[in-house]
């Protein structure tokens, strides 16, 4: 009796334990054991490592042997969980891991140089390396990805212009001559004007974003499919907000005007807005929040927009700042 209790108790915790897990790093449970692995065997090979190198050094005495065998392990931790990730298909996971463990060691203060990211400076010939620090360790970072004239990155950046929380701390563009750049220029907020060959076929910035203390990636007008490199640095981080009632009206191609005049020509009596996590697919990811408004018999795609333009402004910055308050973002 007093087995089987036992034998409950462990698959209750183990069950427990993968629940917590799953929810604290935003993943599934195959990665939950797959991340799990990955620290068991960088784990062990790390101690393995730090004592065969300590051997070398022919240190004795225990007062020498164990501070120099902590700062040896502690410097192959990282390196050994990295090497570790790579085969098992962890690499992202471990590297943003370790990089925000870096910076609460070091009060969370990070320096990007213009050599890493292109930032544009507001006369676009800036020579010099532009760098911004995070001083806060509490603060939640924003990156915004826009392609358009960027109204809502502009409502956004409005909302938390005095938050003590939660700061705007990057605009990203795909298109040179967007107005989006303007805003961050005028906001004086550092942009990233990203290209197409290396957001799809290499890393999708992820390092980039990651170095930069990203917590929340918030799509506001951005066309790009998100790749999967970027998802996977950044599990159920990334949000967009999409101009009708997902499911319906969703899919590749349908932005802006677009579902506008495929609801009208639908006939449908009522639209809205959605926010949901992005995933591999095009407006396909969980549902975050929804808000409706009605179609009207004299609607045309630019007065329906109005209506649905007042409906992001009103609640997509309302939604970010209630997903930054939750404990696992």
């Amino acid at each position: 009796m007093l087995k089987i209790l036992q034998i409950c108790t462990q698959r209750f915790l183990s069950k427990f334990m993968f629940k917590k897990l799953q929810q604290k790093w935003k993943v599934n449970t195959i990665r939950v054991l797959l991340i799990l692995i990955t620290f068991a065997i960088g784990g062990s090979l790390t101690g393995y490592a730090g004592k065969r190198l300590m051997t070398l050094t022919g240190i004795e005495n225990l007062l020498l042997f164990i501070p120099l065998y902590i700062l040896l392990v502690t410097i192959l931790w990282p390196i050994m969980v990295l090497i570790i990730s790579i085969p098992l298909g962890q690499f992202t996971f471990f590297l943003a891991y370790i990089k925000k463990l870096l910076r609460r060691m070091y009060g969370n203060k990070t320096k990007i140089a213009k050599s890493k990211i292109p930032f544009l400076s507001p006369d676009k010939q800036q020579k010099e390396a532009t760098a911004f620090d995070i001083n806060k360790m509490n603060i939640k970072q924003i990156a915004i990805f826009a392609s358009g004239a960027g109204s809502n990155a502009q409502k956004i950046i409005d909302h938390f212009r005095n938050s003590s929380f939660i700061k705007v701390s990057l605009v990203v563009t795909n298109k040179p001559g967007a107005g989006v750049i303007q805003i961050a220029q005028k906001e004086n907020i550092p942009l990233l004007l990203i290209e197409k060959e290396k957001f799809f076929r290499g890393d999708g910035y992820a390092p980039q974003l990651i170095e930069a203390g990203i917590d929340l990636i918030v799509l506001a007008g951005f066309l790009w499919k998100i790749p999967a490199s970027l998802i996977n640095a950044f599990p159920r981080s990334i949000i967009n907000i999409h101009p009708a009632l997902l499911p319906a009206f969703g899919g590749k191609g349908m932005y802006g005007n677009k579902v506008h005049q495929a609801v009208i020509e639908a006939g449908k009596d009522e639209t809205g807005i959605t926010i949901h996590f992005v995933d591999g697919h095009y407006d396909n990811g969980d549902i975050i929040f929804q808000a409706k408004c009605a179609v009207l018999d004299t609607d045309t795609p630019e007065s329906l927009a109005q209506r649905i333009h007042t409906l992001e402004y009103a609640n997509y910055p309302v939604i970010i700042e209630q997903l930054l308050q939750q404990p696992s973002l």
